[in-house]
């Protein structure tokens, strides 16, 4: 990471993904464990969502607090308590005997969780010009996914040779470790001793010609913005989408496709590794058509979108027709693959300046937990009494819809508003 080539944001942009990675290693072990723990503690699909819900419910509240908390904090402060925090509460889960305990455990867990986002956008913006930042945020998602992706074969290895209350104690372990690198090798490119002139040059390049830092803007004046309310709404459709994808997708396979246990960790981690692939494709394809086809960033970030918009619903109608396993897994990633291309949670940071990009993650973070909530429940009781379909065909509409929001209401990505005194 300390090189004199002027490519230590790529290290901090490394830094992000495994922060990420291990946020979403820890909340996916429940998930890949579910069906064991439930037959175990007997647990239904419903208890099941009361749990998932009570995460969303804490995460939700604090996502709009931890995003201010961020903006105040800084970048360096926030994730190491944000990081702590998520680890002790996942070591934790190993202790629960009942719904209720691990209902608990998932509400301090969502408490923690919650700061990964609007810090690491908040770190994105910090360290990359507004033309690779959609990479640099990619490439925290992509920590997400492939998260997600590890949980299932780690996961399902440590519960065959020794228990599932393994699998909470080994996967905790790993944000403490991932804290001693944090602490020591992050700081501001203002202040960083090996960063080049070049780079904090190219850092500053598409930066507003005078700083807004200093300029006070409350959250009532960020909701009278319909640019805003664009970058909201790619949290309120898409949010609830991610939660379906991260907890119920294990469920979907080992219980209607038949995966055993064993099975999920030879299978199972591949949909979630092209949902990482799909997130760094995200910001790489625009990226390349800003450098080679000199297109704009809005015209290239809405082209993929609008693929990614396209790809989901014949995927969602393949699984309709699924005749096995195999294509029910292509399909699956044919989802993930697109739900990554989208990167909902860019938008912030190509369209509002830095000082309020942590409270309008935050913001948009308690909206789409809230509908995720909303989402959970229902979808508890729709696989209880219905089947997958109705949630399949949800999914499928909403990318479209979305991306209509986004384009009536934010206007073009890539030109940063000049925020006034509130």
């Amino acid at each position: 990471m300390a090189n004199s080539r002027g490519n230590i944001r790529w290290g901090i942009a490394t830094l992000l993904f495994f922060a990420s990675t291990l946020n979403y290693l820890d909340r996916q072990v429940l998930s890949v464990l579910a069906p064991t723990i439930q037959a175990e503690l007997n647990l239904t699909d419903v208890d099941y969502s009361y749990i998932t819900s009570s995460f969303l419910l804490s995460y939700t509240v604090m996502y709009a607090i931890s995003g201010t908390l961020v903006d105040r904090l800084g970048t360096r402060r926030s994730f190491l308590w944000a990081v702590g925090g998520w680890s002790i509460a996942n070591l934790l889960h190993a202790l629960a005997k009942t719904a209720m305990q691990f209902s608990v455990f998932r509400f301090l867990l969502g408490i923690a969780e919650s700061a990964n986002f609007p810090a690491g956008v908040k770190a994105a913006s910090e360290w990359f010009p507004l033309r690779e930042r959609a990479l640099a945020i990619g490439m925290l998602n992509a920590g997400s996914s492939a998260g997600a992706a590890i949980a299932i074969p780690l996961v399902s290895v440590i519960a065959v040779q020794f228990s599932w209350q393994a699998a909470f104690v080994v996967t905790g372990l790993f944000g403490l470790i991932w804290m001693l690198f944090w602490k020591r090798l992050y700081v501001l490119p203002q202040h960083h001793p090996r960063i080049t002139p070049e780079e904090r040059e190219l850092i500053l390049d598409g930066q507003p010609a005078q700083p807004q830092e200093d300029v006070k803007t409350s959250i009532w004046q960020l909701l009278r913005m319909r640019q805003a309310w664009g970058c909201l709404c790619a949290r309120i459709f898409i949010d609830p989408i991610t939660y379906f994808l991260i907890f119920w997708i294990p469920k979907y396979l080992q219980e209607q496709q038949g995966l055993t246990l064993d099975q999920m960790g030879l299978f199972a981690w591949i949909p979630f590794v092209i949902l990482a692939v799909g997130t760094l494709l995200g910001g790489i394809i625009p990226r390349w058509f800003i450098t080679h086809l000199g297109w704009s960033l809005n015209r290239s970030r809405k082209s993929v979108m609008l693929f990614a918009s396209l790809l989901i619903p014949v995927c969602c109608a393949v699984l309709f027709h699924a005749p096995g396993m195999t294509v029910a897994i292509v399909a699956i990633a044919g989802v993930m693959l697109g739900h990554g291309l989208w990167g909902n949670i860019t938008i912030p940071a190509e369209v509002f300046p830095r000082h309020v990009q942590g409270t309008l993650t935050g913001i948009g973070g308690t909206l789409g937990g809230i509908a995720g909530i909303l989402s959970q429940l229902s979808v508890g009781w729709t696989v209880q009494h219905l089947s997958y379909a109705p949630i399949f065909i949800g999914i499928g509409i909403a990318y479209l819809f979305t991306l209509l929001c986004v384009q009536l209401l934010t206007g073009r990505l890539g030109e940063i508003i000049a925020l006034t005194k509130s």
